[in-house]
Order: C-alpha cells, then sequence, then structure tokens
C-alpha cells in the first residue's frame, strides 16, 4: 500500500481530498448501478491515498442494527467503510424515513424535489461542519447534481468551498429530475437561473441540466456513451449543451468488484475455478441445470440473463425472437423483473417450453452468482447501455457475452471475448444466437474464446486512475 501511493505521488502528482456525493451506495441503500459504483470507486481511490469521504441520505433502511453508526450531529450521523472512509448520513424524517428511495407502486415521490435539493444544500454546509475542504466534489446523477448549481451561485464567494471543483458523473441521462416549473422557487435559486442557460427545459425545472451547466468536468461511465448522448436518438433532449460542453466532456468505464464477483473464491457457487482450472466450470453448469430443473446435458449451450426487465435491456427483440430461439437446440436460464408485459410475455414462453426456460421472475443474488458461474453464453442485446456491468462479470466467469453494439458493451466486447451485432433487429438477434452455438460445438475455439475472456482485466483500479486523472484536470481548472 504505503509503495502504491509513492509510485502514485511520482505518477500523478499530490493526494487529494475527495467528497463522493450520491443519492444510493453500496452496502447502504440500492436500487441499481449507481450505488455499486459509488461504493467501490471510493475504496479503489483510498488504495491510491487520496482522502475520501462519502455523503448519502440517511434512508430508513440504513439502521445501527446493520452498521456501526454513530451521530455527529443533530441531524447527521456516520460510519466508516473500507479502510477508513467516512459515510456521512444526511437525516431528514419527513424526506427520508421512508420504505423506497425515490418512489412507492404509485410511482416517484412528488417532492422529489425538494427532498434532494435539501440534501444537495445540506452536503454542503456539512463538508464546512466537518472542516473537509475538498479539492474535488464528485457528484452523481440528478439526485446530486444540484451540488454543483448551489455552489457557483450561493457558495462561491466563501472562502471555504472557493476552490472546490466538480465532478458530474452522467450515469444515465434518461434520469434528470424534471420538475413543474411552478417548484422552481423550492430551490432557493433566483429566477434568473430558471433559462435555457440555466434550470429551464422546455418550460420545466432540469436539475441534471442545472448540474451539467455549472459543473466543471461531466463525464459518464463509457467513452461510446459519452459519444452517443451527443446524439439526437440517445441524448433525451440535452444532445445541444452536452455538444456545447464536448471539452469538458469523457467517458469512463466502471470496474467490476473482484472481491465479490470472483469464480476463484464466489461463496455462491458449486465449484470454485479460475483461468487456471477452467475446467471446473463445468460443474457449475450441471449445478446451475439442476437447480433450475433442466435437463442435465454438458452439451447443450446453457443461455443466461440477468436483467431488468425493460425494453431499454433489449426485452422487445428477445421477447420477438423467443418462439424461434427456443425451437433451437439450447437452455434459457432468465432471472429479474420489471415490466409487466415483458413479464406475462416470459411466463407465457416458459409454459410453452418448459424443458427450454427457467424463469426467476425476483431479484436473486445467489441464483445471480451461479447463472453468470453456469451459463455458457450471457444474453445482454440492450438497446442502449451506458456501460454494462452484466457483460463484466460473464467475463470473468468464462460466460461468454452475446450483446448489441452500444455504449460500453462496444467498448469491452469484441470478436476476441464475445459475440456482437450491429443492428437492433430480432433477426441479427437470431442469427448471432444460431452462430454463437455453432461456436460451441467447437470445443477448442470455445475453450479459446473462455481463456480470452478471462484474461480481462476491468478492475476498479484501472477506472479509478482515470478518474484521478480527471480530478487533476478539474482541480487546475
Amino acid at each position: 500500500m504505503a509503495e502504491d501511493v509513492r509510485i502514485f505521488r511520482r505518477g500523478r502528482g499530490a493526494l487529494m481530498k475527495i467528497a463522493m456525493v450520491a443519492s444510493e451506495v453500496v452496502p447502504f441503500a440500492k436500487t441499481g448501478g449507481l450505488a455499486d459504483v459509488t461504493g467501490a470507486l471510493p475504496l479503489a481511490l483510498e488504495y491510491c491515498g487520496h482522502e475520501i469521504i462519502v455523503i448519502m441520505p440517511g434512508y430508513k433502511c440504513i439502521t445501527e442494527a446493520k452498521f456501526k453508526i454513530s451521530r455527529v450531529a443533530q441531524d447527521v450521523t456516520t460510519c466508516v467503510m473500507g479502510k477508513n472512509i467516512k459515510v456521512y448520513f444526511i437525516e431528514n424524517k419527513a424526506y427520508f424515513n421512508r420504505d423506497g428511495l425515490y418512489g412507492d407502486k404509485n410511482g416517484d415521490y412528488p417532492d422529489n424535489l425538494e427532498r434532494f435539493a435539501f440534501f444537495c444544500r445540506r452536503a454542503l454546509d456539512l463538508l464546512k461542519e466537518i472542516d473537509f475542504p475538498a479539492d474535488i466534489l464528485h457528484l452523481h446523477d440528478w439526485e446530486a447534481s444540484l451540488v454543483a448549481g448551489y455552489l457557483k451561485n450561493l457558495y462561491a464567494k466563501m472562502s471555504f468551498y472557493s476552490r472546490m471543483r466538480c465532478v458530474l458523473t452522467l450515469h444515465n441521462i434518461g434520469y434528470q429530475g424534471i420538475f413543474a416549473k411552478e417548484e422552481f422557487p423550492k430551490l432557493g435559486l433566483g429566477w434568473e437561473l430558471f433559462d435555457i442557460d440555466g434550470f429551464e427545459f422546455f418550460n420545466k425545472v432540469n436539475l441534471l441540466k442545472g448540474g451539467m451547466v455549472f459543473t466543471d468536468f461531466i463525464n459518464t461511465v463509457s467513452p461510446t456513451y459519452a459519444q452517443e448522448i451527443q446524439t439526437e436518438k440517445l441524448g433525451f433532449g440535452l444532445d445541444g449543451l452536452l455538444r456545447q460542453r464536448k471539452e469538458v466532456l469523457s467517458g469512463i468505464l466502471n470496474g467490476v468488484d473482484y472481491s465479490v464477483w470472483d469464480p476463484n473464491t464466489d461463496r455462491f457457487i458449486a465449484q470454485n475455478f479460475s483461468l487456471a482450472n477452467p475446467e471446473d466450470k463445468a460443474l457449475n453448469k450441471e449445478d446451475l441445470q439442476k437447480i433450475c430443473g433442466l435437463a442435465l446435458n454438458k452439451d447443450i449451450p446453457v443461455l443466461g440473463m440477468v436483467s431488468r426487465l425493460a425494453e431499454q435491456k433489449g426485452l422487445d427483440i428477445f421477447a420477438e425472437a423467443l418462439d424461434d430461439l427456443c425451437k433451437l437446440d439450447v437452455q434459457l436460464v432468465i432471472l429479474g423483473a420489471g415490466d409487466l408485459k415483458y413479464q406475462k410475455i416470459l411466463k407465457s414462453a416458459a409454459l410453452k417450453y418448459p424443458k427450454v426456460i427457467s424463469l426467476n421472475l425476483k431479484f436473486d443474488d445467489p441464483l445471480a452468482h451461479k447463472i453468470y458461474a453456469g451459463s455458457d453464453i450471457f444474453l445482454m442485446p440492450s438497446q442502449y447501455e451506458p456501460c454494462g456491468l452484466g457483460q463484466l462479470i460473464s467475463l470473468h466467469y468464462g460466460t461468454i457475452p452475446l450483446v448489441f453494439k452500444t455504449g460500453g458493451l462496444a467498448d469491452t466486447i469484441s470478436r476476441n471475448n464475445g459475440f456482437i451485432f450491429s443492428q437492433y433487429t430480432k433477426e441479427e438477434l437470431l442469427k448471432l444466437i444460431k452462430k454463437a452455438t455453432l461456436v460451441f460445438k467447437d470445443k477448442n475455439k470455445w475453450r479459446s474464446l473462455i481463456k480470452y475472456a478471462m484474461e480481462c482485466n476491468f478492475s476498479w483500479k484501472v477506472s479509478a486512475d482515470k478518474y484521478i486523472q480527471l480530478y487533476g484536470k478539474a482541480k487546475k481548472k
């Protein structure tokens, strides 16, 4: 560790104080991949010697029974993650003492603008209270983006905050925090900021847009996605602003937490294996077939899917191809929940093809590990994918990804380590699955593919170094 820090100092300059501000962080609260990033990146940055703190809302699910929590203020508690990363929970019973993070069965909470405006303002105040003069405020998605707006408009003239710089990461630009114009005064900002160069977006308030205007640097979670969101098709109305700010826009791939996702140590799988003994993967395939009620046959390719069941994830063309797919000599193991429309389609197909499909409409972490370890091919035909984690995990488990050429999938999967199609149609998806099953039958080619896949390195150490470089640029601005 000390040697790593010395090398870092020689190669990257002075160590920094970094405050990570996010609405969800593993292991405290999670709804999606955002929490995985904000839970893993601070650990990697700490390993490089930087001083990191994390600030997030104090949700109902964060209890002392789960974590060693102590109180630092009337409305702030803290605990430690990693070696010495302090995580601060901003409490407000009216806003955060709820079962959901962002909403319930009826949809988003109607007061989300107030909830996260309070959180962002309180996060900035907290920095001064705990005397943490951050070099970098690393903000994540719309829920934390207001920090940049407040810093540049309400706090910039205060000496304590004057040298702080913001980096805003867009995990999925489809979610922007859009609210009615009438709610703008609740932000505590002047109406002069409700214009085309501020928070105004088609006569509504757009919190992500405001964050993008006032942050120093913008990044997203893969280089290709950084290009795609500058187009009308995938920019969700913000492509013009992103093109305008392209000089401070970049893409950095997310990493995988290999302490969690490692076939050599995974406690959920039937048999541990590694690049040194990949043949032991076959025992996990047998275990997966057994627990899923599928025929025990090593010569039938098992296609795994761990996904939110939504159109973005490619469920539209997958559903269209399902009948034809089930007539091939394959087995399908599907894990996930989501849109009722796709749940009904998959239920119907599972009843029609019980010897082909194992359908698991739920979130089940142990089963997810078994699918990554026991499948031969991992299906991820997402229509768009900012980065994607599933394909990176599957590579490490020697399960070959089959993906659509978009975002982080395009940046991480090639003919060397997987299968990739570039026309988003059911015909092209089926064509590629047929090709993959043919390659599967050539055992020498398949072993070579597994070897190349398992040699890929997408650890957070690689990504953290790129973030450190980005922070350095922001600090100099």
